[in-house]
C-alpha cells in the first residue's frame, strides 16, 4: 500500500484524467477500502483542492475549479511543455506577460528534476526568437474581450481607427485572433449589420457591457483571415495577376484572398502597411501584373520601375554596375 502522501499524489493525477471516478474505480486504482477514500477526498479539500461529491446511486467524484489556484500535478512531458511556453510566452504581444511568465518559469525550474531541466535548457539554447516590434494589448482588455465572447455578451468600446478617429462601435463577439504580431477580434457590428475586424490594441472596452445575444451562424471561412489582412493594410489593390491561382496562393499568406480568373490568370487583393511595402509585396508575386491604382501604389511602382531601368552593358558579368 502506498503511504499516505503518495496515495493523496496518486489520487490527484487521477482526479484530473477524468471529468469524473466513482469510488470504487479509485478504490480499485489504489488497492484501498471506500472508507480510505472518502477520507483523503477529505484530506485534498482541506489543502484546496475543490473535489467535488456526485450524486447517484453509484457516487463518484469530480475536480472543479475553486477560488484559488491550488498546486498542479504536471507529469514529465507536461512539464516540460509548460516550462517551453513560458520561456517564450515574451513575443505574445500582451503587456506584462514577459515578467509574470519568467516568475512562473522560475518557480517551475526550482522543482523541476535535472533531466528535465536538461530538455529544457537544450530548447531555450538551440532556439533563436526573431524579435518582432508591434503593438501590446492591456491583459485585463484581452480578459474582457475573451469573457464577452465567452459568455456571448454584447461588447461595446471606444475604438482608434487607421487615421486617428475616435468610434464608439457596439458589436456581438465572435473570437479572438493572434498573428504573432497583433491580437484581433471578429465580430458582427451591429449598426453595420456585417463582420468587421478589430485591432485589439486601439479598442478601450466600456462597461456596462450590453445584453447577452443569440450566436449567429458562424462567419464564412474566408472572413477570419481576409478580416485579418484588412486590418494590417491601410493601404490595398486589386491586383490582376498572369499566374494560376494555384501557383500564387503558394506563395502568399492564409490571409490573402487569391480569386481565380481562368487558368493562367488571377485577382489578388494585396494590401500593406506603406504604398512601398504594398509595392513589393506584388512583385514579390514574380509574374506579370497589371493594377489601376491606388495613385500611391502607382508613384511608387513608376519610382521602382526608374530605378531598375539599368542599360545591361552596366551590369558586368560578377553582378556589379561597371566595366571589368
Amino acid at each position: 500500500m502506498l503511504e499516505t502522501s503518495a496515495r493523496l499524489l496518486k489520487l490527484l493525477s487521477l482526479l484530473q484524467t477524468r471529468p469524473s471516478w466513482t469510488g470504487a474505480e479509485l478504490a480499485a486504482r489504489l488497492q484501498v477500502s471506500p472508507r480510505t477514500i472518502r477520507y483523503d477526498i477529505d484530506k485534498l479539500r482541506g489543502l484546496g483542492y475543490p473535489v467535488h461529491a456526485l450524486p447517484g446511486v453509484a457516487g463518484g467524484y469530480r475536480l472543479g475549479a475553486g477560488a484559488k489556484l491550488p498546486p498542479l500535478l504536471l507529469d514529465d512531458e507536461e512539464a516540460v511543455s509548460v516550462a517551453v511556453a513560458l520561456r517564450t510566452a515574451g513575443g505574445g504581444g500582451v503587456e506584462g506577460i514577459r515578467e509574470s511568465a519568467l516568475r512562473a518559469l522560475a518557480k517551475l525550474e526550482q522543482v523541476l528534476p535535472s533531466r528535465l531541466r536538461h530538455r529544457v535548457n537544450a530548447v531555450h539554447d538551440h532556439t533563436v526568437s526573431l524579435a518582432r516590434e508591434g503593438p501590446t494589448v492591456a491583459a485585463d482588455t484581452l480578459a474582457t474581450v475573451a469573457a464577452a465572447c465567452r459568455d456571448r455578451h454584447r461588447l461595446r468600446f471606444g475604438y482608434r481607427t487607421h487615421d486617428g478617429s475616435e468610434q464608439v462601435r457596439d458589436v456581438e463577439p465572435y473570437r479572438l485572433v493572434h498573428t504573432g504580431r497583433r491580437w484581433y477580434l471578429i465580430a458582427w457590428d451591429v449598426a453595420r449589420r456585417d463582420w468587421r475586424t478589430f485591432r485589439v490594441d486601439r479598442l478601450t472596452p466600456r462597461t456596462p457591457h450590453g445584453p447577452r445575444f443569440v450566436p449567429r451562424a458562424e462567419p464564412p471561412p474566408e472572413v477570419v483571415p481576409r478580416g485579418v489582412d484588412t486590418a494590417l493594410s491601410r493601404y490595398r489593390a486589386r491586383v490582376t495577376v498572369s499566374a494560376p491561382a494555384s501557383a500564387v496562393l503558394a506563395m502568399v499568406p492564409d490571409s490573402v484572398l487569391v480569386e481565380s480568373v481562368d487558368e493562367r490568370t488571377c485577382v489578388v487583393h494585396a494590401g500593406g502597411d506603406t504604398p512601398l511595402r504594398l509595392a513589393l509585396h506584388i512583385l514579390m508575386l514574380d509574374a506579370d501584373f497589371s493594377v489601376d491604382g491606388p495613385p500611391e501604389l502607382l508613384e511608387v511602382l513608376a519610382v521602382l520601375a526608374s530605378r531598375c531601368a539599368v542599360p545591361s552593358g552596366a551590369i558586368s558579368k560578377t553582378g556589379q554596375s561597371g566595366t571589368t
